[in-house]
């Protein structure tokens, strides 16, 4: 685990995805093997989420239309990646807890809830993987 843990922190990529809260660097190498050591090879974040299994695909049919399902084929790996680094951000990020509270009160349960922020999770990580800058936890917007 060490010499894993020491390895991921030479990466280039390494100091932004550990600023992700419920990213350490187990899960971070995890991520870096999964996509093959950078994200060149996924053009968009929906690309990523759909690799990664936690973006639902249409599964329409001629008088059916809306109706989402998860794809089979997938990454199950990277999928385990975003759910636990999802559900440990739920416990100690005050916006992926927000997310995931907001997701509960509309009904869904924590799973769906889970799968969603993680989701969301993907576009974030995606961007700043581009973007090379760290995540930073900001106050929510408020109307006025």
């Amino acid at each position: 685990d060490a010499r894993i843990a020491a390895r991921f922190r030479e990466h280039r990529d390494a100091k932004v995805i550990l600023s992700m809260p419920g990213m350490g660097p187990k899960l971070g190498a995890e991520f870096l093997v999964a996509v093959g050591g950078s994200l060149d090879g996924f053009p968009t974040a929906d690309r990523l989420a759909a690799f990664g299994g936690v973006a639902p695909a249409p599964h329409d049919s001629g008088k059916t239309s809306g109706n989402l399902r998860r794809l089979q084929r997938y990454h199950r790996r990277l999928q385990r990646v975003f759910y636990t680094s999802a559900l440990v951000s739920a416990w100690s990020d005050p916006n992926s807890k927000r997310f995931n509270d907001r997701k509960r009160a509309e009904g869904k349960g924590h799973v769906q809830a889970v799968l969603a922020l993680a989701r969301r999770r993907v576009n974030v990580l995606w961007a700043l993987i581009r973007d090379r800058r760290c995540y930073q936890v900001l106050p929510p917007a408020t109307t006025r």
